[in-house]
């Protein structure tokens, strides 16, 4: 009895810190917006849990409140994550200092499965070589007037039109699913020169525009869990999210290396064929890595 009641008085005390310290930090922030508490080893996760469906206007609103435009929001274990809207720290970190910011395992693993080895996943060599090609080809002028008349026949022959038919008959559009499509549309065409069609009348459901959406908003729900060992566990297990993110996943990268597998074909019959689109401009340059070809033009989606 003496045993219990030691036990009671050794972790009661921690317990009701830790409730009571929830149930102050687990209440929604308002419009006027506060600084989170930070605790130690647990850093600011109730902070987090409070605002997990409001994440992006809750970190914003950080960002505004802070004198230098920039928050530090501590997760548990030590971990640490800036946030900033200072052009002064944008700079420094995108431009200036770029090298000095490392993307750390936890990121790469993160994002691994959406975006393998692609620009926006790596470092050092793999990053300059592919920043490289992206900058070479971006500013060849046959790109610059393939993307021109691309963007062209989207807005004259789909977008105007879908918009005057849908003002003339007082149809309500949601502006958000449409400006996607035309944006999906294309990206497509730029970089596979593959037109699929989405911002046509009867909006066609987009198999694979979905799954890549579902695919990165899954990834980025990774990041957001206060325990990556969660997500670990899931992934190893194939339950719930993690199962679900292997397949959208696998939809994704089963699209892209038809895609890349028809383009190659299409250049082995027509070797002497001016390249037009991204893709083969990376095929034609005698980059033959498969899985290396589909993760670049993944990366080139997502931006």
């Amino acid at each position: 009895m003496e045993f219990t009641a030691s036990l009671l008085l050794l972790f009661l005390p921690p317990l009701l810190f830790l409730l009571l310290a929830f149930l102050n930090g687990c209440q929604p922030s308002s419009h006027s917006e506060k600084f989170p508490k930070i605790y130690p080893v647990i850093g600011s996760i109730f902070a987090l849990v409070a605002n997990k469906k409001r994440r992006i206007q809750w970190t914003s609103n950080l960002i505004q409140i802070s004198p230098s435009a920039t928050y530090v929001l501590h997760r548990p274990f030590g971990l640490r994550v800036v946030f900033t809207g200072n052009p002064a720290n944008v700079h420094h970190i995108l431009k200036t200092h770029f090298s000095s910011y490392q993307k750390v395992d936890e990121f790469q693993t993160t994002f691994r499965d959406v975006l393998g080895d692609g620009i926006f996943n790596v470092d050092g060599d793999s990053w300059k070589f592919q920043r490289q090609i992206a900058s070479h080809e971006f500013n060849t002028k046959s790109l610059q007037k393939f993307v021109e008349t691309v963007v062209d026949m989207e807005l004259n022959d789909r977008l105007i039109p879908f918009l005057s038919e849908a003002a003339r008959k007082g149809t309500i559009l949601d502006m958000q699913d449409i400006l996607q499509r035309f944006a999906f549309d294309n990206i497509c065409m730029i970089a596979f020169g593959y037109d699929p069609k989405s911002l046509t009348p009867y909006l066609p459901e987009q198999k694979f525009a979905q799954a890549f959406e579902e695919a990165t908003k899954l990834s980025i729900e990774r990041l957001l869990i206060p325990f990556p060992i969660i997500w670990k566990i899931k992934c190893k297990l194939d339950i719930g999210s993690e199962k679900r993110l292997r397949i959208v996943v696998s939809k994704v990268r089963e699209f892209a290396r038809k895609i890349v597998k028809e383009k190659q074909e299409q250049l082995r019959k027509s070797p002497s064929l001016e390249p037009a689109d991204l893709l083969c401009r990376i095929l034609s340059s005698g980059h033959a890595d498969e899985e290396f070809v589909i993760d670049i033009v993944i990366s080139f989606i997502l931006a």
